[in-house]
Parts: C-alpha cells; sequence; structure tokens
C-alpha cells in the first residue's frame, strides 16, 4: 500500500474527528490490555513502586508480598525507581515480547512520586518503551501535564459510577489536598476529577481505558450509564470487571460469568468492550493469563543470597 493511501483511524476529540498517528494506532496494536489480538503475541510488566494511596474502595484490600493471589493491588515486593529499571533492564534482556512498562500499584501510582521518576529513568533508557499507568483518576487533572511531558500514551482509569451517589456507596473516603472526604461529597470530587481528567487524556491523544468494578445491588444498573458517558469523551475501550467480595463488600456475591455476558454483550451496544482482561497483579510480567514474575522474584533472591553468602564474615 502507498503510504498516502494508509486511512487511519479517527477519534472524537472535543466533538472533532480526530484522525491517529502511527504512533498512536501502536498503543492500540501492541498493548496487550487494548487488543485482544495483541494479548495473544505481547507481553507487558507492572512496576510495583506505588504503595500509597488516597482513597479508599469498599471492594479494596491492598497486600504486599503475596504470591497466591492474581488481583489488582497485591505484589510480592515493592520496588524503588532504580530498582524497577534494574527489572526492567533484567526483564528485557529475557523477554522480547514485552512491549508495555506500566505503573499499577500497588496503590494509587498518581499519588507517589516514584511512579514519575520510574518513568523518566525507563524513557531515558528504553525511549522506544510504551509507558502505561492506571489510576483511580483523583490526581489526574493535577498530573496529566507530567505524564504527557514524561511520554505515558496508555491511560487507565477505574470508573465505577457516573452518579456521585452510587460513588458514595463505592468509596469509604476519599483525600484530596490534605482533606478527607466523605459520602456524596467524596462520590462527587471523585466523578468530576474523573471525567476532567479522562477529557484531558484524550485531548493529548493519550489512549484511554475505563475499568468499571460491577457490583451486584450498587451499580449493576448502572454500568450502561457509565458505557454512555465515557463514550461521549473519546474513551477508547471499557473493561468490566467483576467484583471480588472483600473488605465492606466481603458480603456481595460475584456476579455469575453468564450474568457478565450478558451485561457485556449489552455494553457493547455502546462501546467497544475488552473481555479478556486477567485481573492482574501489581507486579504482572508476561503475556496476559501467563505471568512469569515469580522467575525473576526468585532470580532476585538467589541473588541476594549468593552476595549475603559471598561476604566476608566480620571478625
Amino acid at each position: 500500500m502507498i503510504m498516502n493511501e494508509i486511512r487511519y483511524p479517527t477519534i472524537k476529540i472535543e466533538g472533532k474527528d480526530t484522525p491517529w498517528d502511527p504512533a498512536h494506532t501502536r498503543r492500540v496494536q501492541e498493548h496487550p490490555c487494548f487488543s485482544e489480538n495483541a494479548s495473544h503475541h505481547f507481553g507487558r510488566m507492572h512496576l510495583a513502586v506505588a504503595p500509597k494511596c488516597n482513597i479508599q474502595c469498599n471492594y479494596c484490600i491492598r497486600k504486599f508480598d503475596c504470591v497466591n493471589e492474581c488481583r489488582p493491588g497485591v505484589t510480592s515486593q515493592v520496588l524503588t525507581p532504580q530498582e524497577a529499571l534494574a527489572r526492567v533492564d533484567e526483564v528485557l534482556e529475557k523477554l522480547h515480547y514485552i512491549k508495555v512498562t506500566a505503573v499499577a500499584g500497588p496503590g494509587e501510582p498518581l499519588f507517589n512520586e516514584e511512579t514519575f521518576e520510574t518513568f523518566r529513568l525507563i524513557k531515558e533508557k528504553h525511549p522506544h518503551m510504551m509507558l502505561c499507568i492506571s489510576s483511580n483518576g483523583l490526581l489526574l487533572p493535577d498530573k496529566i501535564d507530567l505524564l504527557e511531558k514524561l511520554g505515558v500514551g496508555n491511560v487507565t482509569v477505574t470508573l465505577n459510577a457516573v452518579d456521585p451517589k452510587i460513588g458514595a456507596k463505592i468509596y469509604e473516603y476519599v483525600t484530596y489536598k490534605g482533606k478527607k472526604y466523605t459520602g456524596l461529597e467524596a462520590g462527587e470530587i471523585m466523578l468530576d476529577h474523573q471525567l476532567r481528567g479522562i477529557e484531558e487524556a484524550v485531548k493529548r491523544k493519550m489512549v484511554v481505558k475505563v475499568n468499571t468494578v460491577f457490583i451486584p445491588t450498587i451499580n449493576d444498573h448502572h454500568v450502561i450509564e457509565v458505557a454512555k458517558a465515557i463514550k461521549k469523551i473519546g474513551v477508547y475501550i471499557q473493561n468490566l470487571m467483576p467484583l471480588i467480595p472483600q473488605y465492606r463488600f466481603v458480603h456481595i456475591s460475584s456476579p455469575t460469568p453468564v450474568e457478565m455476558m450478558n451485561v457485556q454483550d449489552d455494553l457493547s451496544e455502546v462501546m467497544r468492550q475488552m473481555t479478556h482482561c486477567r485481573h492482574c497483579r501489581s507486579d504482572a510480567i508476561g503475556i496476559l493469563g501467563h505471568d512469569v514474575q515469580e522467575c525473576f522474584d526468585k532470580m532476585e533472591k538467589e541473588k541476594e543470597f549468593s552476595g549475603l553468602r559471598g561476604k566476608p564474615k566480620l571478625l
């Protein structure tokens, strides 16, 4: 095909059809979370450098040093930015199919300065690596310029409601600029910041995915409204995630696979759906569903043991 005959997809930005450029297209075609086809060929690695969180969701428990669970908020260890860069070097040397480096916790990436230092180090040493972030969206309007400067091209925001009254049932509290918000105030500030942040990300041609946790009795009849709202502001894909019953929502049963499939079918009438999610850990490495982070953790521990064993004894 002659180059000037290539037609790239378009996306609506502020009501106008805006064509994607090659870099924008690559952020979908080679990102396993944004393309099911890519998930069979390319991998991603999550760097667990962000332990602190600025909100408390009623379904969330963050754990460190947990090797037996596969879900968001779980990691075997928290890395420093320098350790994260060393991990990237090590992984890229062995796994050439890794195309994306992401920060997805175990807390809120935008609430941890280590996130930005990690991205800076990776951009400097591995400029062709795609950078990705997963956020609750509270600080997205405040940090969007910095993310753009660092070259972060893929953004995921967890948006569970576009009605503050429903959001008030989901968030135990929200902390912003040193002030704690609860109830309806928490729902209002979260929604306002999430929507503004997503709009700003889309304006900057970042590819945006929205994760929506499907919570029976809380937002089960509302997720279609979420889909309609994010479609209007240019979100590329929505990922409906089943509730994992824990913390304050431990008494709520997770939706059945049939319920999930039926709702996803309804949502697909509104916008593109991600149906290949695997509930990734905050330190996941590899192809979706075939993670190998335990191998690198084991090698790290072996190196530490070898180093200790080789040290001379103190007299």
